[in-house]
C-alpha cells in the first residue's frame, strides 16, 4: 500500500496508549488497531479530525504517501 499510517509514532510522541486514544476519540480499539496496522481501506474525515484534535497534530503527521 502506498499510504503509510504513522499512528504508532504519534502515540509514542504524545506518550498515549491506543486504549486512551480509543476512549478520547470514541472509536473502538479494534477499528483503531486496524488503522494503526495499515489494514484500513478508508477513514472518515470526522474520525481523522478527532484523532488530530486529541493528538494535537496534522493529518500529514499520521498519513504519509510513499511511492513504489
Amino acid at each position: 500500500m502506498a499510504i503509510i499510517v504513522n499512528l504508532d509514532v504519534m502515540l509514542a510522541k504524545r506518550k498515549m496508549s491506543l486504549t486512551e486514544l480509543s476512549v478520547r476519540v470514541g472509536i473502538t480499539m479494534s477499528n483503531l488497531s486496524v488503522l494503526k496496522k495499515g489494514k484500513a481501506k478508508a477513514i472518515r474525515f470526522s474520525t481523522l479530525e478527532r484523532i488530530c484534535e486529541v493528538l494535537e497534530c496534522q493529518p500529514g503527521d499520521i498519513l504519509e504517501y510513499q511511492s513504489d
